[in-house]
């Protein structure tokens, strides 16, 4: 079976290397480089953590947790720090729901004094409350990207094509159409291209698409402060209304700081300096909630964006009329921490074998219909390649 994969980020990259595992021969195209740095999933490191508002994300993030260490293991590379999880409830923030917290083994409440004692280095808001978990922590996200595409460059029956622009989809009859007149066929076609779907749908079909530009800031800790940083669980949440979150410097990274409200929607990829004003008020932010945290301690302030569901703020997956062929339109934000699920999911479709057990991820388990035949705008395009 042959399936073709479109996109270098972790989406595409995990799914090309189910689909070989699974015998197939596979061909993953990217318009930049494999991996491509401007990916939205390109990052040093990317949070993992189980407690979510509903029990099914909190299942599936779980076993996103086993996966991960699957992952790890096939690279055989320190890709996944499990320095656990600490997430801050503001005053008048709800709980966590009972049956969410109940898939999460092992994870502890703390009241705002039993946060400080154990965490002095942070200033949660007064009344706070928190939820420690033992598993969750970092993922290096560039290591796993690199070590990924390392490992299908290795494997027999796939190959990357770098520096390959696709221009169109034809998925009655599995064909990829790339900017050079050529075309890739395929029994399976998987379009996980990120921020360039929208290119694909056109304006029309990707209006219920946002693009989010987020600003973060790379933060080099002082070195007397470094082992207890290093120590430090990641926190998606540090219970602020602004929505303030914090990735710890583990092997060698910076701490990332950043914020909901330095997320804002944007019309097109532009550049990725951040802005003076949004710097200013992240440097604002955390010098409140962590201790003897200076602007000093910058190193640099950076933009990504991503894509997301207009409505639901999360990921779209869709299937290109009744077809096998899918596209993995957005990832909300959050699927790198899901993209072992997410991927073994899209391979199981492509595959023909079916979704299998769900993921517990709605978007991933309902896909949308979407047009069989997408076909980006102002591109002349002709032949097939053999």
């Amino acid at each position: 079976m042959r399936i073709i994969v479109v996109g270098g980020g972790v989406i595409g990259l995990l799914t090309a290397l189910e689909c070989s595992l699974a015998g197939a021969e596979v061909s993953v195209v990217d318009r930049g480089e494999i991996p491509n740095p401007e990916a939205t999933s390109y990052d040093r490191h990317r949070v993992l953590r189980a407690l979510h508002p509903g029990a099914p994300e909190a299942a599936a993030a779980i076993e996103a947790h086993h996966r991960w260490a699957e992952v790890e293991s096939r690279l055989g590379a320190d890709v996944y720090h499990r320095v656990g999880a600490l997430t801050v409830l503001g005053p008048g923030e709800p709980e966590a729901s009972a049956a969410a917290l109940a898939e999460v083994p092992g994870a502890v409440r703390l009241d705002e004094r039993q946060t400080v004692e154990r965490f002095p280095h942070l200033r949660p808001p007064r009344g706070s409350r928190a939820v420690l978990e033992r598993n969750g922590g970092v993922l290096l996200a560039d290591r796993i990207l690199t070590g990924t595409a390392a490992l299908l460059a290795g494997r027999p029956g796939v190959r990357l094509l770098p520096g390959r622009r696709v221009t169109g989809v034809e998925a009655p009859f599995g064909l990829v159409r790339l900017a050079d007149g050529t075309a890739l066929r395929g029994d399976a076609v998987v379009l996980a291209a990120g921020l360039w779907s929208r290119e694909l749908l056109g304006p029309d079909r990707s209006d219920g698409l946002t693009l989010y530009r987020q600003t973060q800031l790379m933060c080099t800790v002082p070195a007397d402060l470094r082992g207890v940083w290093e120590r430090t669980p990641t926190i998606p949440s540090l219970g602020t209304p602004e929505g303030s979150w914090l990735v710890p410097p583990v092997a060698g990274t910076p701490l990332k700081l950043s914020a909901a409200v330095a997320c804002r929607p944007v019309e097109k990829v532009t550049d990725r300096i951040a802005p003076d004003a949004q710097r200013t008020r992240l440097v604002e932010l955390f010098t409140a909630l962590l201790h003897g945290f200076r602007a000093e301690w910058i190193e640099r302030a950076e933009d990504s964006y991503y894509l997301a569901d207009s409505t639901t703020h999360g990921p779209v997956l869709g299937q290109l009329g009744e077809e096998n062929a899918w596209i993995y339109a957005a990832c909300g934000g959050s699927s790198f921490k899901f993209a072992p699920l997410i991927a073994r999911s899209l391979a199981r479709r492509a595959l023909g074998t079916g979704p299998g057990v769900p993921t517990g991820l709605a978007a991933v388990d309902r896909p949308v219909r979407m047009p069989g035949r997408l076909r980006a705008p102002d591109h002349l395009i002709s032949g097939v390649a053999p």
